[in-house]
This record gives structure tokens, sequence and C-alpha cells, in this order.
């Protein structure tokens, strides 16, 4: 696996589950992106636009009232509002 495994889920569904290059999450001190190999992070996330890039190149947002985000061993894991 070259890129991140991300799982975004919300309460209600998972909202996506894939391989990823990239995702740019609203933290509560200001956005950041994370990339292969980032090292390990858990982070409160505030109200804003998450935004992923899929392995093809292809952006996908999603709006969020805040959450959380725990990245470990190029696996991402965010549960939003």
């Amino acid at each position: 696996m070259k890129g991140l495994q991300l799982n975004l889920v919300s309460p209600e569904k998972e909202l996506f589950d894939g391989e990823v290059e990239s995702v740019t999450l609203p933290g509560v001190i200001g956005l950041f992106t994370i990339l292969p190999h980032h090292a390990p992070i858990v982070s409160s996330l505030q109200a804003g636009t998450l935004t992923y890039v899929t392995e093809g190149g292809e952006e996908h947002t999603q709006e969020i009232n805040g959450g959380f985000i725990e990245m470990n061993g190029n696996s991402v894991s965010v549960c939003v509002d």
C-alpha cells in the first residue's frame, strides 16, 4: 500500500473506506494535511471542510461539524459529526 487507508465515519453510517493519497482536516488550531508515513497523531476537529484525494487524484470534500482523528501505521480513522 503506497497511500493511506482512510476510514471516515459518522454516528449514522460509514462515509468512506479506502485508500487515499492525502487527507486535509480542520483541526481546532487550523487546517492540517496527513500524507503517507505521517507520524502518529490524535486530534480533535472543528467545524469545516474535510478533503481527501483518492488514488486516482480525484478530490472529495465533506462538510463536518467536528469530531476527532487518529492516525497510526498509515491508517487514518476519522469520526465526524
